[in-house]
């Protein structure tokens, strides 16, 4: 039987059961709104006595947990994104990130390096110059944002498959984990990272990646959302250990598949 409280000191009841069924994947989800979906559904999914504000943030964190391991779960590595003809592409493609697009990193091309780490055979850094001879192909893919909005874009890149392939990454390993120049950082699942559509990204629209897209390279992922598409990496690392990354760190769902 559901627990249930006229209120809960110092959080919305309504808002906190409202936030939690963002959160929850599909059946879960009806299930969660069959119930109720107040917070005595809420302490029975998580087990948690939600009295306070702190009790009701780590049940929001249980509640994000079981959704990433859903969504893992049921991640098909074989099932494709949508793909898009020339005419759909959004023009202009908009600007989103954490900071103002007068802010984005001034890297020369001339100095960059991305750097290697982890469970890999070969660590030495690549030049610019050497992964613009990897192999590229172009995909025209829709980025969907946790705020609410999506675009279509044009994007060519090097499947990371192949670049991991080319570095002795051990496909085995759990994690792949990027870091970028402008202090951002994220990390993807191994299955993610070997999906045919997962890019390294160094063009938009036929012309060289622009620093508001994410100069010199980007990960481009169609089958998460747009905060799991880092830009400006100078750094990837195959791990085994979990690292979460800038937004994951402040509770956005690590798996975000879509």
């Amino acid at each position: 039987m559901f627990r249930s409280r006229s209120s809960v000191p110092g959080i919305d009841a309504e808002l906190l059961a409202k936030d939690a069924v963002k959160l929850l994947p599909e059946p879960t989800r009806r299930a969660f709104l069959q119930a109720g979906a107040g917070v005595g559904a809420l302490v029975f999914l998580t087990g948690c006595d939600i009295i306070d504000g702190p009790s009701a943030e780590n049940a929001l964190r249980i509640v994000s947990r079981f959704n990433d391991r859903v969504q893992a779960w049921l991640f098909d590595p074989n099932r494709l994104a949508p793909t898009y003809p020339e005419t759909a592409i959004t023009r202009p493609f908009p600007f989103n990130a954490y900071y103002r697009e007068e802010n984005a990193p001034d890297i020369d091309e001339d100095d960059y390096k991305l750097l290697i780490d982890g469970l890999v055979d070969d660590k030495r850094t690549w030049t610019l110059d050497r992964l613009y001879a990897l192999p590229q192909e172009t995909q025209i893919t829709r980025l969907i944002c946790v705020e609410g909005w999506s675009a279509v874009g044009k994007w060519t890149g090097t499947p990371l498959s192949e670049f991991l392939r080319r570095i002795g990454a051990d496909t085995r390993a759990k994690y792949v984990h990027f870091t970028c120049a402008e202090g951002y950082s994220s990390s993807i699942d191994m299955a993610t990272a070997l999906h045919p559509q997962t890019q390294m990204t160094f063009k938009y629209d036929g012309e060289v990646l622009p620093p508001k897209y994410g100069f010199p390279m980007r990960v481009r992922i169609p089958t998460k959302l747009g905060f799991k598409n880092p830009k400006h990496v100078i750094g990837l690392a195959v791990l085994n250990n979990y690292t979460g990354g800038y937004w994951e760190d402040e509770g956005y769902n690590w798996f975000s598949g879509l």
